[in-house]
């Protein structure tokens, strides 16, 4: 991936945007798909790397993924006599998700990833799956697996990942006998559990109770689904609308299992003025202050609402942030740099993570190879004083390609140098 660096003029945005589809439901959609009975087609007009990979892997599993317009065929895997390579990019999601389903079709297989994937914890769902048959050739990518995923009881954490707990549902189904999942922390992130049982359901899947799953059940296609739109994406725009003029983002559910639809009223909380009707979500600038904020179940939010923060009366406080650290970047640390590299000040004492409010300036802002820091820049320049450049700002690639095409659609002014 070639290395852009975007400049981004202080304007305001304003209009009317379309949300993306939704990462999370796509990935999880596109793996029922592939389990699934039949062929089954799924509205999705836009995709992006994190996207791919997931379709990467299940192609490596034996599964067709076809795109024609706005949409993809999937046609259920024809499992592969060989060993296959799974090549997880940096997908965190597509990992930590096609590793018990791997496991639990084949007797072997082989996973890659690229980035800070090798780097980001595993080892709690890896132990869950050792107790449960499966081997691991070494502790982190790359590796290859051996022996069936076994059904039982699996004992994992669920403060560290979400996606352990997704990616072991999605697989229980496929084994010989009944499992169970019990925590032993208490959930976070519960909503993209909740999108991934969600999916399951829409493919006739019977999941009981938090979380009993029955075994030798199938996967049954639809026919047609819908992606829904992505709220973790939409919820830039929607920050802009606070910072700059009045901005409305289209296709959102209010009744979608995604946590990120939290920005709604953690924007009217700050003071920004919010209205919904029929799918779409309009926000205007308001008297900003600054607001406590629990960052438990919407970690990817924290550092777009950092700058909305940054330009409020008074501090906002996150907490229960602290698995912002294993996530594409150290979040927390590139939050609190962006924002001292445009004027602003952000601390982090290894509870709270603190924005002081005021005004941002401008200048030069490290991407750190993190999709929602390049978005999160962006979005601050709106508020700032003087142009902001971006340096790796082809990280958007990951989640929202045409982010910036989007972005000058509004109203903004920003471009390659």
């Amino acid at each position: 991936m070639a290395a852009m660096n975007v400049k981004i003029q202080p304007k305001k945005l304003s209009g009317t945007v379309s949300a993306i589809p939704s990462k999370s439901e796509a990935h999880r959609l596109l793996i029922c798909a592939a389990l699934a009975d039949g062929d089954t087609v799924l509205e999705l007009d836009r995709t992006s790397e994190d996207i791919e990979a997931t379709a990467r892997c299940l192609r490596s599993l034996g599964a067709k993924i076809v795109r024609s317009d706005n949409a993809v065929t999937v046609t259920p895997a024809v499992l592969p006599e060989e060993a296959p390579l799974l090549d997880c990019g940096e997908s965190g999601s597509t990992f930590r998700f096609m590793l018990p389903v791997a496991s639990a079709l084949l007797d072997k297989a082989s996973f890659t990833g690229g980035g800070r994937l090798p780097n980001r914890p595993i080892s709690d769902l890896v132990n869950a799956m050792k107790a449960h048959g499966v081997a691991f050739s070494a502790d982190m990518l790359p590796f290859f697996t051996e022996g069936r995923l076994q059904p039982g009881r699996f004992e994992i954490p669920g403060n560290v990942s979400s996606q352990y707990i997704t990616g072991l549902l999605l697989a229980m189904p496929l084994l010989a006998g009944d499992s169970e999942i019990k925590l032993t922390v208490p959930m976070e992130s519960g909503s993209y559990v909740d999108i991934t049982v969600e999916a399951m359901k829409s493919f006739g899947v019977s999941v009981e109770g938090q979380w009993s799953i029955k075994g030798k059940q199938r996967y049954q296609s639809p026919g047609n689904l819908k992606v829904g739109g992505d709220w973790s994406n939409s919820a830039f725009f929607l920050c802009a609308g606070a910072l700059g003029e009045r901005i409305t983002v289209t296709g959102l559910n209010r009744d979608s299992a995604q946590g990120d639809k939290a920005v709604v009223d953690i924007l009217r909380r700050f003071g920004a003025e919010v209205t919904e009707n029929d799918g779409n979500v309009t926000v205007s600038p308001g008297e900003l202050r600054g607001v406590d904020i629990d960052a438990s179940d919407i970690p990817d939010l924290l550092p777009v609402l950092s700058v909305v923060a940054a330009n409020a009366k008074g501090q906002t406080r996150f907490f229960n942030a602290q698995r912002l650290k294993l996530k594409e970047s150290d979040r927390l640390e590139s939050t609190a740099e962006l924002l001292r590299s445009l004027g602003g000040r952000a601390d982090w004492n290894g509870e709270v993570f603190t924005v002081y409010g005021g005004r941002l300036t401008g200048g030069e802002v490290k991407g750190w190879g993190d999709h929602r820091i390049v978005m999160s820049a962006a979005i601050a320049a709106i508020g700032c004083t003087d142009a902001v450049t971006v340096m790796g700002a082809e990280a958007v690639n990951k989640s929202y390609p045409d982010f910036f095409e989007d972005y000058n659609l509004l109203g903004g002014e920003s471009h390659v140098i």
